[in-house]
Formats: C-alpha cells, sequence, structure tokens
C-alpha cells in the first residue's frame, strides 16, 4: 500500500511540475539535449592531447535550464525534467532510425540515412553521461546554494551555485561520454578509430572551460528568469504542494 501511494503521490507532482514549469524553458532544455546527441556525432577536433565533438556547442544550454530550475523547484524537480527529456531524446531517436530505413526511389539519401540513423553506442553514450552528470549537477547546485544562507537569493550565491556545479556537472558529462563511446566502442566499431584516455580527459577539461564561459556569459539572463518568476509567483501550486508536508 505504501509504495502504491508512493506511486500515486509522485506522479501528481510530476503532473503539477509539468504544469508549473513555463514550457519555454521546457523547450529549450529538451530541443538542446535533442541537439547535443545529434552534433556529438562529429569530432571537431582531434590531435596527440585534445579532442572535442560537437556537443560541446549546445550542452551549456542544458546545464543553464537545469540550473534555473533546480534554484526555483529544487533538485528533485530538475532530475525529474532531465529525465524527460532523455526519454523524448531517445523517442525522437527511434523516430529518426524507423525513418531512415524506409526505402525510397525519389532520390539518394543515404548521406541523410547515416544522420538520421544515428549511432547506437553514441545514444547509450550520451544518455548514461547526461543522466549522470545532471543528477550530480542538479544537486551540488542545490548543496551550494545552501551554504548561502544570509543571501540565498543573490547574485553572488546564484553565480557561485551556477558556475561550480556547470564546471563540475559539464567535466563529468563530457569525460564520462567520451570514455564510453571513443575509448569503449569506437575502436570496435570504427575500424580502429579512438581517442586516448588523456585525450577524453582534455575534452572533457576544455569542454567544461568553453561552456563555463558560456555559462557566465548567459547566467545573467537566467538570473532575471528567475527574478521574474519569483516576481510573478510562478509554479506556485507546485512549490505548495512539496512543502505541504514540511519537504
Amino acid at each position: 500500500m505504501k509504495l502504491i501511494n508512493c506511486i500515486k503521490r509522485e506522479k501528481e507532482e510530476t503532473s503539477i511540475l509539468l504544469r508549473s514549469i513555463p514550457s519555454t524553458v521546457v523547450t529549450l532544455f529538451v530541443v538542446s539535449v535533442i541537439c547535443m546527441n545529434l552534433l556529438a556525432n562529429k569530432t571537431l577536433v582531434q590531435n596527440t592531447w585534445i579532442a572535442l565533438d560537437g556537443g560541446i556547442l549546445i550542452s551549456w544550454l542544458s546545464f543553464m535550464c537545469m540550473d534555473i530550475i533546480t534554484k526555483y523547484f529544487g533538485p528533485k524537480a530538475s532530475n525529474k525534467i532531465a529525465i524527460l527529456a532523455s526519454a523524448i531524446n531517445l523517442l525522437t531517436c527511434l523516430i529518426f532510425y524507423v525513418a531512415s530505413i524506409i526505402p525510397s526511389n525519389a532520390d539518394d539519401y543515404t548521406a541523410l540515412n547515416e544522420i538520421l540513423g544515428g549511432t547506437w553506442f553514441i545514444l547509450l553514450g550520451s544518455t548514461i553521461a547526461f543522466i549522470s552528470s545532471a543528477i550530480i549537477n542538479n544537486f551540488l547546485n542545490w548543496i551550494i546554494g545552501r551554504a548561502f544562507i544570509n543571501n540565498p537569493d543573490g547574485k553572488l550565491a546564484f553565480a557561485t551555485r551556477t558556475y561550480v556545479s556547470t564546471f563540475i556537472g559539464q567535466f563529468l558529462d563530457n569525460f564520462i561520454f567520451s570514455i564510453i563511446v571513443f575509448v569503449g566502442f569506437a575502436p570496435i566499431f570504427w575500424d580502429g578509430f579512438h581517442w586516448t584516455v588523456l585525450q577524453c580527459a582534455m575534452c572533457a577539461l576544455t569542454g567544461a572551460v568553453a561552456e563555463l564561459i558560456m555559462e557566465v556569459l548567459f547566467s545573467p539572463i537566467g538570473y532575471k528568469i528567475l527574478q521574474k518568476w519569483k516576481k510573478n509567483s510562478i509554479g506556485k501550486d507546485y512549490l505548495c504542494y512539496i512543502n505541504k508536508d514540511g519537504e
């Protein structure tokens, strides 16, 4: 009975959450996750000590959205949205794959089919890396925020929790993905093509720095969004729901 009640509560809580978070943020988050997965198929830079894939161009947006949601709704809410985005990404990849295997005599769609069909181990690696790093990012963001007792809603508190959690979260996302894809599977399925562990680490570090810079540039927008949400009492139903039992 406890398990059933818990499931019902989680279902109700999630339903209220999805009605409470402004759709623009959720949409940007989901789209960034889908684009990140597609762009990860292309290596942008590779030499003896560093390698970067195309996902670096958009992944900062995913983490900025998570940081905004975590600050306003809490890490649990942000984790749920991250899982939702991953699920939508998987569904999108499935639809793309089906489209890629449907034959057509209208034109030569070989190149397009290769893009839409994707690579299963890239999808696996990106999903594992994203969910793992998202959970770590969200809870780290929340823990750092709790240290600012006097002014938890100030600019310093927001910047500190956002920059630290983003850097660590982005590093782990890039590193886990690189190890799984370019060290684990690529040598087997891509005719020996691979990255070294050093390249993975440098990719993760360089990517984290680059994405942190993007976060620094755009975080003022995130802070203004939070201030506007607070002023307009956005998500009041969800916040009341999770706090009604003293949570």
